[in-house]
């Protein structure tokens, strides 16, 4: 039996007030499906220096790396996903997207209202609760 391919990655949960920032893929087999910003840790790289390189790359942004959200471990079909989810808060106003073809700021009533990627699906309980706890 072949092991699956691993993939480890980092993920942006950007929250500015009570709302947080989703992606929808603009290509792939996943295209048109929502997600945090993010990408692959190069090899040696720290998972907070990735997700700071991979912000400027998708979206011209910095980003301030908060706490730790969660890591999900996730079985897709053609490999094994390790997210690393990281809290979030953008340094400045500007946005403009490089990869993605939408982008919305989603309210904890309105996380449900997109068509979330998989592993990411698996963090909405968390982020609905700071949400609306906060």
């Amino acid at each position: 039996m072949q092991s699956m391919r691993h993939i480890e990655v980092v993920a942006a949960v950007i929250r500015r007030e009570n709302r947080i920032f989703a992606t929808q893929r603009g290509y792939g087999d996943w295209k048109d499906w929502w997600e945090f910003p993010g990408g692959k840790i190069e090899p040696g790289e720290h998972p907070q220096d990735a997700l700071v390189r991979e912000i400027r790359e998708e979206l011209d942004a910095e980003v301030e790396v908060g706490a730790l959200l969660k890591t999900v471990e996730y079985d897709y079909p053609a490999f094994h996903l390790t997210l690393h989810c990281f809290w979030c808060a953008l340094a400045g106003e500007a946005l403009h997207l490089n990869e993605h073809e939408a982008a919305r700021w989603l309210s904890a009533s309105e996380l449900d209202s997109v068509r979330w990627l998989p592993a990411d699906e698996e963090l909405m309980p968390l982020i609905a609760e700071a949400l609306d706890r906060d």
